[in-house]
């Protein structure tokens, strides 16, 4: 297993699941296993859904979206032959994601996201997505990732 995790080389990633540099962020970390990429994450109190104990829905569908399309991104560039964060960028933004949550997460326990590349095709890459708490699949999930241009970070990345 690859243990360095993707988003320490996507330099100023300020998403508030996935980017390392945004201070109240979810900080997910994201590592391939094979050709699988893996995260485990530790769902914090305030995560928590309407029941206290259970994660909520929408911290579930970010946990996803983020890992799959990190995962497009390390995938993207794996494939090119090139460390992750290397010029000219790769950077992928989600066209839909579609979550079927299976039974509540805990928060008590670190959560275990794996991902896997379902598709490519030309610029979109289709990304299959689970999440399990104590090998008890959570939520299932499929995100649409769409490869846009290597300016398009430069374009929107600015402070409002």
């Amino acid at each position: 297993m690859d243990t360095r995790p993707f988003q320490d080389d996507l330099d100023r990633n300020y998403c508030w699941g996935c980017g390392a540099v945004n201070e109240r962020g979810l900080h997910i970390k994201s590592t391939w296993d094979g050709n699988e990429a893996v995260c485990i994450w530790q769902p914090a109190a305030e995560h928590m859904a309407g029941p206290r104990a259970v994660l909520n829905g929408g911290i579930i569908a970010t946990v996803i979206d983020c890992h799959s399309i990190c995962t497009a991104v390390a995938a993207a560039y794996r494939a090119e032959g090139r460390p992750i964060g290397s010029q000219p960028l790769i950077w992928y933004v989600t066209g839909s994601l579609q979550v079927r949550y299976r039974k509540p997460a805990p928060l008590d326990r670190p959560l275990q996201v794996r991902a896997r590349i379902a598709e490519v095709k030309d610029q979109k890459t289709i990304v299959a997505t689970t999440v399990a708490a104590d090998g008890e699949e959570c939520a299932t999930g499929e995100v649409v990732a769409i490869r846009v241009p290597p300016d398009w970070f430069e374009r929107y990345d600015r402070a409002s």
